[in-house]
């Protein structure tokens, strides 16, 4: 019946339309994933008038802020960026787990892909790794998936109904 795959460094975003949903919280970290994000957006041809941008307190409220977006039929894409550091209490179990569910539960409930770049590490040195440092960047590989996502779907067949 086919075969389909999309590599992210072949896509040209040209006319794609993306939401990038950032948390304040961890701001040092969440600033650079951010500007990793928009560098790949550009870098794959998607002009910056076609990426909304949208802060919300931490990352427990990207959820349903990733949904609205999806929701609105003006997006492509959810670029979700977050990080969560555990700490000596159990939060971090919590809004970890509970972001993850709620971004995969707004992308499966509106067929926009809504990414998961939310950092969940146990040290604020290994969220500074992920940010350029040994670990890669993880802004530009969710922004890279964002794109690779889109286009996969683009060349799937249609839905049917």
């Amino acid at each position: 019946m086919g075969e389909y795959a999309v590599a992210a460094e072949t896509v040209d975003g040209a006319g794609m339309r993306f939401a990038i949903a950032v948390s304040r919280f961890n701001e040092d970290i969440t600033g650079p994933l951010l500007e990793g994000a928009r560098r790949t957006f550009r870098d794959h041809g998607v002009v910056d008038d076609d990426v909304t941008l949208v802060t919300v307190p931490g990352a427990f409220e990207l959820p349903l802020v990733a949904q609205h977006l999806a929701r609105t039929g003006t997006v492509d894409g959810v670029v979700c960026l977050g990080a969560v550091i555990r700490g000596d209490t159990p939060h971090f179990e919590y809004v970890a787990g509970e972001a993850a569910r709620g971004l995969q539960e707004a992308a499966l409930a509106t067929g926009v892909p809504v990414i998961f770049g939310i950092l969940t590490t146990n040290t604020h040195e290994q969220a500074t790794d992920r940010i350029g440092g040994s670990e890669g960047h993880k802004g530009e590989e969710a922004a890279a998936t964002a794109l690779e996502m889109v286009a996969l779907l683009r060349s799937l067949p249609p839905v049917r109904g």
